[in-house]
């Protein structure tokens, strides 16, 4: 699943792309996809011109001329391209006047487009209960440390993956984090020692920025707004490499499932 280093590499380039576009035509080769009547989608959003693309968490919100927004999760497999090469896969596709388009294509088909008024978007994503977006100013080390006070039983790895915890970190950089950090993802929260904590910080400061410079991490079906992929994985330490020597002591790398997903680490470097 594209995490916020994907999301944000998308909304981005979107920006770039699509921004100040008018849409002609909308079409919906999936109807599962929208989540709004089929009728009221296409006349919302045909005719409209798209102001801006933001991020909250790994939904990305298209912000249309007439009053409403688009909010879309790509889940699993899901991809924007932009004049891309249309396939099967291919369940939306947003036509704009001056011959460019916008696919929306989802392999998988968990993802989703959903239409919210702009006066009730911020409604709309309180419900949502996300936490703090780790790369803003006011997500500093101590407010880090206060909420994992209040979770000292959580084991530390699906705490980070927990959305309503922190905003956008998944199963790659919540791996890569904990690596950087020298904890194991099975830790108890209140067994972390103050330098710990302060070294899994760091590593969501420096890796998440690091890996939107490289547009993320294409594993499975990623792929940015420009139809390529991200270059991160290259610099993976220990995500989808089990079994394979660590780079800094050459221990085999470990896998393990918790909380339903695998987590990845280095049964010598992490404690």
């Amino acid at each position: 699943m594209p995490e916020l280093p994907e999301v944000e590499t998308i909304k981005r380039q979107l920006n770039g792309k699509i921004k100040d576009k008018k849409i002609k035509k909308v079409e919906v080769r999936l109807r599962k996809i929208v989540k709004y009547p089929l009728k009221k989608f296409k006349k919302i959003v045909e005719g409209s011109k798209i102001i801006n693309i933001a991020r909250r968490a790994k939904l990305l919100i298209i912000e249309l001329s007439n009053g409403y927004d688009l909010v879309i999760h790509l889940k699993l497999t899901g991809q924007l391209i932009f004049n891309g090469q249309i396939n099967k896969y291919s369940h939306l596709i947003y036509y704009f006047t001056d011959g460019d388009y916008l696919l929306h294509n989802d392999l998988r088909q968990f993802g989703f487009v959903k239409v919210v008024p702009q006066k009730k978007l911020n409604k709309f994503l309180a419900k949502e209960n996300f936490g703090p977006e780790p790369l803003e100013k006011n997500f500093t080390l101590d407010l880090f440390k206060r909420l994992l006070a209040k979770k000292p039983k959580a084991k530390i790895k699906p705490l980070l993956m927990d959305q309503t915890f922190i905003a956008g970190l998944g199963n790659i950089y919540s791996d890569e984090v904990l690596f950087y950090a020298k904890v194991k993802p099975i830790r108890i929260v209140k067994t972390l020692k103050p330098e710990e904590i302060k070294k899994i910080y760091q590593g969501i400061k420096k890796i998440l920025p690091k890996a939107i410079k490289r547009q993320g991490t294409s594993v499975d079906m990623y792929l940015t707004a420009e139809g390529k992929e991200g270059t991160y994985a290259s610099l993976l330490k220990v995500y989808g490499r089990c079994d394979e020597p660590c780079f800094v002591c050459k221990t085999r790398i470990k896998r393990l499932k918790l909380g339903g997903r695998s987590a990845h680490f280095c049964p010598k470097c992490q404690k």
